[in-house]
């Protein structure tokens, strides 16, 4: 009786537990949950969690993931506006869309696999990359380049050729080649017109150059003749000062050379000095008291006359 009872319980356990696990489900934070019954949508769950639905084969749930998707195209071959043949290659981020019945949509076009819908996006994707024939080759390589324009063409393709539940995000241009034949003829083009450029451009610089030389060389015109001009002005002030200084030394030759015989003193015992000479000879015969002085009381050196004084004071004023 107890085995019997056992068998029971354990039986009554396994179906409790398959009864649960098939009404059951969890959803995560970055799916969708899809529910059909009878193979026919009858619900969509994006709440996070655990979730109930009629057991085995009444209902069933297919989750998918929300979050953006990421599809490369091959290299296309394609001709720019201007006539060159390029080889372009682009990528796009997609997503489902957020709307239910857009979510449900997108699991009738592709069973729900994202499998399948990266492949039909990515097919569409390599047919719109043509939109770039549009657009000349210096619009998608180079400082003029329109990229963003030839993106939302892209995009624009894209869009137009996808089925419903999709949801392109953005597109980028990863690659732009030329093919072999092509890039010679490119290249070359392109290096003419850098050439013709750097030729404008180093005209334009010297046309500058020379306009700043010849503005420079004005202005330094006109501030020597302002400088020489102002320069005359002062000299003929200092000389007319110095005529009338040199007329009163003259008036005063005694105190002019005295006052020679002092600044030169001053100036060769100036600092920490020894002095080692003859005191007897100007101007250090100031510093004996002993000298011999003239009428106006003025040390004189030895041999030193009133001629000789006045000359001295003449020699100092020069």
């Amino acid at each position: 009786m107890n085995k019997k009872s056992s068998a029971i319980a354990l039986g009554l356990a396994i179906i409790g537990v398959l009864v649960l696990y098939s009404t059951t489900y969890t959803v995560k934070y970055h799916e969708i949950a899809i529910r059909t019954r009878f193979g026919v949508p009858a619900g969509v769950e994006r709440e996070p969690g655990l979730h109930f639905k009629l057991p085995f084969f009444i209902d069933s749930v297919t989750k998918i993931d929300s979050r953006k998707q990421y599809v490369e195209s091959p290299l296309v071959q394609t001709v720019t506006r201007d006539g060159l043949q390029v080889l372009v290659q682009a990528y796009l981020f997609w997503q489902v869309k957020d709307g239910d019945e857009e979510a449900q949509a997108f699991f009738k076009s592709y069973n729900g696999s994202l499998e399948n819908a990266s492949r039909n996006i990515e097919d569409a994707l390599a047919g719109a990359v043509k939109a770039v024939s549009g657009f000349s080759f210096d619009e998608l390589v180079g400082p003029n380049a329109r990229l963003e324009d030839a993106e939302k063409a892209i995009l624009a393709g894209v869009s137009g050729q996808t089925k419903v539940g999709v949801d392109p995000v953005a597109v980028g241009i990863c690659r732009v080649v030329l093919p072999q034949k092509t890039t010679v003829s490119v290249l070359s083009r392109m290096s003419e017109v850098q050439n013709t450029l750097a030729k404008l451009e180093a005209a334009r610089a010297n046309s500058q150059a020379e306009a700043l030389k010849s503005q420079a060389s004005s202005q330094a015109d006109t501030i020597r003749a302002f400088a020489a001009q102002w320069a005359a002005r002062i000299e003929a002030k200092g000389n007319e000062e110095a005529a009338m200084y040199y007329e009163r030394m003259k008036q005063h030759a005694d105190l002019a050379t005295f006052l020679a015989w002092v600044d030169a003193m001053r100036a060769g015992l100036r600092g920490s000095t020894t002095f080692v000479g003859d005191t007897t000879r100007a101007p250090f015969h100031l510093l004996d008291l002993g000298a011999r002085v003239d009428g106006n009381g003025i040390p004189q050196p030895v041999g030193q006359d009133a001629k000789g004084s006045a000359s001295a004071a003449e020699g100092a004023e020069r």
